[in-house]
Order: structure tokens, then sequence, then C-alpha cells
């Protein structure tokens, strides 16, 4: 059985997730008490089960006990001692998305009380959850997604993960608007030569050829894509051997629409060669 747990903040989009999941076929059940986590998978799993269950996602959330959430680590290492596919992924947003998404949608923080403040609510809701957020196989900044992009993220990085290959994404970004919060390997790109300057390139992206083509007659960016190419080529299967399933490789420049963009594609696309699970998503592009 695969089963995908699905936690986070509160307004980070778990119930976004949990709905695209429904929808690709997952048995989706939304906070289950975490005492009883167990023994759902021993049921699942029970071979003279009336139905099979192939596939689950199961939404776990701050209004748990605090003593299970503490026993977090614990209760996932009984799931996958009887060999069950689980993943852990953890929803986050910034403190100040998390208060606008809040305010437009005027929601009650399931936590907030008559003597603590939405802001201290969110604060005490990190804490409750750091078991589960230490724990989470991927962990992911929604502050810059729409629900159609969250839905997206969690379809084609989560839920159609083929096989147990690393799922591989690579993420344009400008350093203007922050570095991603879930990258485990951040290359900062901004020493390149930049198409910005040039007005006849400006509006295009990294993406058109125009752009391409100046970027890769640029001896500097090609030692850059082979550097990083290289690099990675060495490093991903030392990840894979400490069992991770996901890595997300972020590439910046200034603005993040084409210097950071180009190789990111021109990385995801060396990449297809050889590996399942590769996605490529720019943040600035809109």
């Amino acid at each position: 059985m695969k089963m995908l747990i699905i936690s986070g903040l509160s307004g980070s989009g778990k119930s976004v997730a949990l709905q695209a999941l429904e929808d690709l076929d997952y048995y989706c059940i939304d906070n289950l008490p975490l005492g009883l986590l167990a023994e759902f998978v021993e049921q699942a799993i029970d071979p003279q089960a009336a139905r099979r269950i192939d596939r689950v996602a199961v939404g776990i959330d701050a209004r748990n006990l605090v003593r299970d959430l503490g026993r977090f680590g614990d209760i996932l290492r009984e799931i996958r001692e009887r060999g069950v596919d689980c993943d852990v992924i953890f929803l986050t947003a910034t403190d100040n998305v998390l208060i606008k998404r809040f305010s437009e949608t005027r929601r009650k923080h399931p936590l907030t009380r008559p003597n603590v403040s939405l802001l201290e609510a969110i604060a005490e809701e990190r804490e409750l959850l750091a078991a589960i957020s230490a724990s989470a196989d991927l962990q992911v900044d929604t502050s810059s997604f729409n629900v159609h992009q969250l839905r997206s993220l969690i379809g084609e990085r989560v839920a159609e993960r083929r096989g147990s290959s690393l799922s591989l994404l690579f993420e344009s970004f400008g350093f203007k608007y922050g570095i991603p919060a879930d990258a485990d390997y951040v290359f900062d790109v901004r020493c390149l030569p930049n198409p910005h300057w040039d007005p006849q390139l400006r509006l295009y992206r990294g993406t058109d050829p125009a752009v391409i083509a100046f970027l890769e007659q640029q001896p500097g960016v090609v030692q850059m894509y082979e550097d990083i190419r290289d690099f990675l080529e060495r490093w991903i299967p030392s990840f894979e051997a400490e069992n991770r399933n996901y890595m997300c490789v972020a590439v910046g420049c200034t603005g993040g629409q084409h210097r950071s963009v180009y190789l990111a594609e021109a990385l995801a696309a060396h990449f297809r060669g050889s590996r399942d699970n590769v996605m490529v998503r720019h943040r600035e592009l809109r």
C-alpha cells in the first residue's frame, strides 16, 4: 500500500492537497487522530479485508492530542516496519501569507482563543507540528502558490511519482524575491551575462529562442551549466543512498526571468535522459 501523510500549517493548503489526491483516486481521510493511524493501517493491509486499498492519503493537523504529535516519529516507524510505502508531505507558508489568507477567507484559526492572537496561534501550531515537520520527506512552502499551482505540484511531484526513484525538481527563482524555503541545493548564477540589459531581449524569457541563443553563445553560461550538471551527477546518488525521495535544486538569478530559467530547463532536460520523476518550475514566471 502507498500512503501519503499530508500535514502542515492551517492555511497552507492541506485541504487543496487532499482534494487533488482524491481526484487522483486516493482514498482520503482528513484529520485522522494520530493514535488511530497504526490501527487504520493494520486494517487496510489486512488481506482478509472486504475492500483492498492501494493508495491512501491521510490529513494530520494540530488538532491532534499533544502527546500523539510528539510520538509521530515512533508512529511513522511502526507503519513503515509493516511494509507500507509511506511519504510525509509537510506544507508551510510565511506568517504574513498565512495572516493574509485567514483575513481574506474570514476563517478562524483552530488554535486562536480569546487571549491568543492569530500570529501567536500560528507560532503555537509550528511548535506543535515540529515533530512532523522534522520527519517530512518533502516540505513545500506554498507562499507563492495559487490553488491551481499547488494542485499541479501535488499531482505531478507527489501522487504520480513513478516507482521508488527520486523526485527531482529544478526550480528557477529571483533572489530579489527570496530563496525558496524548500531548496536542497541553491545555485547563484547572477555572475553570468544578463539578457535583461539587452533592450531586444529584455521582454523575453529564458524559455524563448532568442534568449536561449544569446546564453548559449556565452562561455561562462556553458561552463556554469556543465559544472552544476557534473556536481549533481556526482552527489544525487548519495542522497538516494540515504533513502531520500525528493530533492529540489534551485537556480537563482536577479529577477528569475532569464538566466535561471534557461539553466533550470537545460538541467531538467539533461537529467530526464537518465531519470524518471524530473520536473521543472519557474517561480517568478506567471
